[in-house]
């Protein structure tokens, strides 16, 4: 029953995971212009992604632009683009390897050691895909830290953390704790064999005699 929780809770995890990667990926609120001038009254606000620009007016208006060329881009944005695409692709996969894990764990439960396929794989992919998100949204957030504090960049160009960072977080939090608990799943389906057939040990096998019949012992043959 324990096993059972593990394995669903695995799967909410890593399903709340997958739907929060894409929604960084796509949200434009990567960077967020920051507003630390005396001025209270703010008509604009900025939002830089990694697909789009934004410019909000007073929270009514909404205008996005698409970057036109992919080759104009910085090459740190490129490669966040590469990356966060990947994760995405690899926690769908890693979510529907999980789904059939958990469904063949409850129809094959005597044997263990073909559920441990499904469920390592998963739990890798959870992984991996954990890593591949921490990576441009940690570079993303130290480079806006950094350049917040640093007296030589203009105060307009400054920027502030945005809503899809968060987001990022929380879904690679969620895909890291999905697949610690599919792995550790996996470690404790290879070990429950020798505890579930213990007929098959090597003091059953090797104990002399037969059933029904007599014993032979050594101490008759001194």
């Amino acid at each position: 029953m324990a096993c059972c929780a593990l394995q669903i809770t695995g799967l909410i995890f890593g399903g709340v995971g997958m739907v929060g990667t894409l929604a960084a990926t796509i949200m434009p609120q990567w960077r967020v212009s920051a507003h630390i001038e005396s001025n209270i009254v703010v008509f604009e606000t900025i939002w830089e992604g990694l697909w789009m620009n934004c410019v909000s007016q007073m929270g009514i208006r909404l205008q996005c632009k698409f970057y036109k060329s992919i080759l104009a881009l910085p090459p740190s944005l490129e490669a966040f683009r590469a990356l966060m695409c990947i994760a995405v692709l690899l926690s769908i996969i890693a979510f529907l390897l999980a789904i059939v894990g958990v469904k063949y764990t409850r129809r094959t439960k005597e044997n263990p050691q073909s559920i441990s396929i499904f469920i390592l794989v998963a739990g890798i992919a959870f992984l991996l895909t954990g890593i591949l998100v921490l990576i441009p949204v940690s570079w993303t957030g130290g480079s806006i830290i950094r350049d917040f504090y640093n007296p030589k960049v203009p105060t307009p160009l400054k920027r502030e953390l945005g809503a899809a960072l968060y987001v990022g977080w929380a879904s690679a939090a969620l895909l890291v704790a999905a697949g610690a608990m599919y792995c550790s799943f996996w470690c404790w389906a290879g070990k429950s064999p020798k505890s579930r057939y213990p007929s098959l040990s090597p003091n059953r096998l090797h104990k002399p005699g037969s059933a029904g019949g007599p014993s032979v012992s050594m101490q008759a043959y001194v």
